[in-house]
């Protein structure tokens, strides 16, 4: 489960048995996590997680899609 990225408390990873979904970016808190489909952007799956943190996690998706992509990318072509 590669780490690609860390803003804050959030960690953005994959999971390595994934590869036969359409690119998706999961994020983890200590009190929970949620998935988020890359193309559209859209939420997938969400455990634990209230409203106002899928918002912020959502706005740090837009703001970093295309290296979350690209990272999605390089890892599920390996």
């Amino acid at each position: 489960m590669p780490t690609i990225l860390r803003i804050g408390n959030l960690r953005f990873h994959f999971y390595s048995d994934e590869g036969n979904e359409p690119p998706h970016i999961h994020v983890s808190t200590s009190d929970g996590e949620c998935k988020y489909w890359l193309q559209p952007i859209r939420l997938a799956g969400n455990i634990n997680l209230r409203p106002h943190e899928i918002r912020e996690i959502e706005k740090h998706v837009y703001e970093n899609l295309n290296f979350l992509i690209l990272k999605y990318n390089e890892y599920h072509t390996k």
